[in-house]
């Protein structure tokens, strides 16, 4: 089986990051070291992990069984909720350097928008200077969050991941990011099936006519509006189907017919919930 040679966007500070990569995001613990030692196999080279995933320690264990020179690599981890402050910060980020078994980070996001990202951020700017994270950024930050974070920090985002998806294009925030320099980054890419995202006329017709999956022409959409995409499957053969959506492109027909698909709100959380928030606060998933 052939690896595939995966394209890279270049981030704002000149740091190269695969344009596709591989998602653990409810990945059970025991199935997760082998799902990465089989993802790493047929040729992805970015691992999207999270402290609130606790799955840090069998991507490292894989990682190290893979063999793979880490400069090969592109590793992301995420700062938790509870640990979002000055302090936390550092002592989180070593706790995942720790059981990811590695010396430095590729990229480190703040995960959710809340508790004190300024403090955070600070802590993050220094481990960046220091040399320990590659890139820092941020996930589920809304336009109007990001843009004051970005006029209010020394150093901008270099990433913001958030829900993007042909129901949820983010074609505002998209256009956000691309004016100051933020790389877009998409999590559930797939819906995670919800609106029959599968079975979708649209997306069926157009896989047809390449002889590609739905699945594939989803990624590929997004790789090609320029959106980092972080697909997420237990089985080798559609890790590998996953990875494989190079060799098309689609027309600008194609992508306005994918673009009539969008619904503008996601299909997962409200992050100007209160109740969403509050449930964010009581799953202190970041063990000591």
């Amino acid at each position: 089986m052939n690896k595939q040679q995966t394209p890279f966007v270049k981030l704002s500070n000149g740091i190269k990051m695969p344009a596709t990569g591989f998602g653990v995001f409810q990945i059970p613990i025991e199935q997760t070291e082998q799902a990465v030692l089989n993802t790493l196999s047929v040729g992805y080279r970015l691992l999207d992990t999270a402290a609130s995933y606790q799955n840090e320690e069998a991507v490292g264990n894989a990682i190290k069984k893979s063999g793979i020179s880490r400069e090969e690599l592109f590793i992301t981890t995420k700062l938790w909720v509870k640990d979002v402050n000055y302090e936390g910060a550092k002592k989180a980020f070593q706790r995942s350097l720790d059981k990811l078994q590695l010396d430095y980070i590729d990229l480190y996001l703040i995960h959710q928008p809340y508790n004190d990202v300024f403090g955070a951020w600070k802590a993050m700017e220094e481990l960046y200077e220091e040399g320990k994270i590659k890139a820092i950024g941020v996930a589920n930050f809304t336009p109007a969050k990001l843009v004051d974070f970005i006029l209010n920090n020394k150093t901008s985002p270099m990433v913001n991941q958030i829900e993007t998806h042909p129901f949820n294009q983010q074609i505002e925030a998209h256009k956000l990011m691309q004016e100051y320099k933020v790389q877009h980054e998409g999590w559930a890419p797939f819906a995670e099936g919800r609106h029959d995202l599968f079975t979708n006329e649209t997306l069926s017709e157009i896989a047809k006519q390449y002889g590609k999956t739905v699945g594939q022409v989803v990624l590929r959409w997004n790789v090609q509006r320029g959106v980092v995409v972080i697909p997420k499957s237990t089985h080798k053969e559609r890790m590998q189907e996953n990875i494989d959506i190079f060799d098309f492109e689609l027309t600008e027909k194609d992508m306005d017919k994918i673009k009539t698909l969008d619904e503008s709100k996601g299909l997962f959380v409200n992050h100007e919930d209160p109740e969403f928030v509050k449930y964010l606060y009581a799953r202190n998933k970041n063990d000591e």
